[in-house]
């Protein structure tokens, strides 16, 4: 018989991946949205059901109700302007352990859980990240998602049902938002640009990757009951994920160099400071632990990022 996967954040970025992924490879798949208006998201073959406002209750037993697994990716991102603690304490880790409580309840084989790298550190690490490394969340979003794993790994601890914590840093490929969005209308633009100075170094997940993390979590027994965080095997600069993006649009790199110090005074003069910080310092999280386990990280960050834009490029002359 098809094994059911509850999918909660189907709609997101890497919901509608993983959805498509799971289904492909003969999950049957009830996919959870926020929202009524998106139920045209997925095609009849896809199991919908509504989850409402998660700041709200939300009927978890109904949701689970049947199903043999559940990914959970919904929750609150991360946010430039910094929402209450509280709120994002009730959406992400509450939420969460409401979800591990019925998922043990309903006898759920496994929960795989999509936590943050910035659930073990702030946004800047001076040391190489591994699991062993205490946790140090820095903000009100990192010490949300660390209170979800510890809710989660209490409510079925003592149960059947078997865990998989999953810490990505941030994830590039199609529908990709935010920062490297940014940075994909800058490689767009015909300038050179005074990049060559920003030497940070950044371990980056390609959205296959994580779809494939996740696929893995779900059936694998060596990942069961375990925290791993999920990354690129090489960490890149913002030059290098400029020219990469260039190179996919068919442009050359076009990145000069800049002192690093006149350019340092005039983010900070601007308000930047805190920009300035995460584009000239490194975060590097290393995978070998979840690699260890079958799993196969994207070796070429820079190859998979210009394969993503050209692709993209291809499909829609406008970036």
């Amino acid at each position: 018989m098809t094994r059911l996967v509850l999918v909660t954040g189907a709609t997101g970025f890497v919901g509608r991946a993983v959805v498509k992924a799971l289904a492909a490879a003969g999950w049957r798949v009830r996919a959870a949205i926020r929202e009524s208006r998106a139920i045209d998201a997925f095609p009849a073959t896809i199991e919908r059901v509504e989850t409402g406002d998660l700041a709200a209750v939300v009927d978890w037993p109904r949701l689970i109700d049947g199903a043999d697994a559940v990914v959970h990716l919904a929750g609150m991102a991360h946010q430039r302007a910094e929402l209450p603690e509280e709120l994002y304490h009730r959406v992400n880790a509450w939420q969460t352990g409401e979800l591990a409580r019925a998922a043990a309840q309903a006898g759920v084989s496994r929960v795989v859980f999509a936590s943050s790298v910035r659930a073990q550190t702030g946004p800047v690490a001076t040391e190489i990240l591994t699991e062993d490394c205490p946790p140090v969340p820095t903000d009100a979003y990192g010490r949300s998602k660390l209170a979800a794993e510890h809710l989660l790994v209490d409510r079925l601890e003592a149960t059947t049902s078997a865990w998989t914590v999953l810490r990505p840093v941030v994830i590039y490929g199609p529908g990709a938002k935010a920062n490297l969005r940014a940075l994909q209308r800058l490689a767009a633009s015909p300038w050179p640009l005074p990049l060559g100075g920003l030497g940070g170094h950044r371990s980056l997940l390609a959205l296959d990757a994580l779809v494939r993390a996740v696929t893995h979590g779900l059936t694998s027994p060596a990942t069961a009951r375990g925290t791993f965080l999920v990354a690129d095997r090489t960490p890149v600069t913002v030059p290098d994920i400029i020219a990469a993006m260039r190179r996919g649009l068919g442009s050359p790199p076009g990145i000069w160099p800049c002192p690093q110090t006149p350019a340092a005074m005039a983010a900070r003069l601007a308000g930047k400071a805190a920009v300035w910080q995460r584009l000239t310092s490194d975060l590097i999280a290393n995978s070998d632990r979840l690699a260890a386990t079958g799993w196969a990280p994207t070796s070429d960050t820079q190859a998979a990022i210009e394969q993503w834009i050209r692709s993209e490029a291809a499909a829609s002359p406008r970036v």
